[in-house]
C-alpha cells in the first residue's frame, strides 16, 4: 500500500514538472515559499506585547494567591470595654481559617471605641474551618457562620485559580509555538477568573452579614480587611489583562495603530 502511494506521488510530481516546465517549477517554489510566509510566526514586537500583558496578568494572579491564602478578609471587634477588664477580643478570618486575638486595652487608642486594630500585639488563637471536612459551622462570639455561603465563596475562589492556570498555559503555548491562536482562550480564562474572584468577594461579604445577623447578644464592629482589597484589585487586573489579550488576538489590533510594525518580508 505504501509503495503504491509513493509511486503515485512520484508520478504526479513528474507530471507537474513536465507540464509546467521551468516557469512552473519557479511558480511552485514561489508558492511553497508563499505558504511558508503565510504561516510565519509572531513578530518580535507582537511577542513583546504579549509578554508585557502576561506580566500584568501574573501580577493579578500573584495578588489573588496572596489574598486567598491569608485570614485577613474581615475583622470583627468587640467594644473595647465590653468584658469589663483590662483585655478585649477581636476576630479576623478568611476563606479557610479564623483567628481570635486578645489585646490589652491599655495598648489601644483611647479615642477608639472598639477593640483593635489587628496589628496590635496580643495573643492569637487560629483554627481552620471545618466547612470542608465535617461540614460544621464555625461559632465566633456566639455568632454562627453560614456554611453554604462560605463554601460558595471558597469554591469560586478555587475555580478562579483553575482558570488562571489554564490561561497561563495558553499564553505559554502561544509564546512557545509563536502563534496568536491561543490568545483568545487565554483572554477568556483570565476574564472569567477575574469575574469569579469578584463574585467570591461578594458572596463572602454576604456570609459576613449573615454571621452578624445570626445573634445580636454581642455588639460587634466589622470591616473588610486588606486581603479583600488585594483580591478585588487582582480581579480588576485579571479582567484588564484578558481584554488586552483580546485586542492582541484581533487581526487589526488597536495597538498596531499606535505602534505600527513594518513587515521585513515585503
Amino acid at each position: 500500500m505504501w509503495s503504491n502511494f509513493f509511486v503515485q506521488q512520484e508520478e504526479e510530481g513528474r507530471m507537474g514538472v513536465a507540464g509546467g516546465g521551468h516557469g512552473g517549477g519557479l511558480a511552485g517554489m514561489k508558492g511553497f515559499r508563499g505558504g511558508q510566509r503565510r504561516t510565519n510566526k509572531m513578530s518580535d514586537t507582537q511577542e513583546g506585547k504579549i509578554k508585557l500583558v502576561f506580566f500584568v496578568a501574573i501580577v493579578g494572579v500573584t495578588l489573588t494567591v496572596l489574598g486567598m491564602g491569608t485570614e485577613f478578609w474581615v475583622e470583627l471587634a468587640q467594644p473595647k470595654n465590653y468584658s469589663g477588664n483590662q483585655t478585649c477580643q477581636m476576630a479576623h478570618y478568611g476563606l479557610w481559617k479564623g483567628c481570635i486575638r486578645t489585646l490589652s486595652v491599655a495598648d489601644i487608642d483611647p479615642e477608639r471605641t472598639s477593640c483593635g486594630p489587628v496589628e496590635r500585639p496580643g495573643e492569637s488563637n487560629c483554627t481552620y474551618f471545618k466547612f470542608f471536612t465535617s461540614g460544621e459551622n464555625a461559632v465566633i462570639f456566639k455568632k454562627t457562620t453560614n456554611r453554604n455561603l462560605n463554601l460558595a465563596a471558597a469554591i469560586l475562589a478555587l475555580l478562579s485559580l483553575t482558570m488562571m492556570v489554564m490561561g497561563s498555559i495558553c499564553i505559554a503555548m502561544s509564546l512557545n509555538k509563536g502563534v496568536p491562536f491561543f490568545l483568545k482562550p487565554a483572554s477568556f480564562c483570565f476574564i472569567l477568573s477575574g469575574v469569579l474572584v469578584l463574585l467570591s468577594v461578594l458572596i463572602f461579604h454576604q456570609s459576613v452579614l449573615a454571621l452578624l445577623s445570626s445573634d445580636h447578644s454581642i455588639p460587634l464592629h466589622h470591616k473588610l480587611s486588606w486581603s479583600v482589597a488585594c483580591v478585588c484589585s487582582a480581579g480588576a487586573i485579571l479582567i484588564i489583562g484578558g481584554v488586552l489579550f483580546i485586542f492582541l488576538a484581533l487581526p487589526f489590533s488597536p495597538w498596531q495603530k499606535c505602534f505600527p510594525h513594518k513587515d521585513s518580508t515585503t
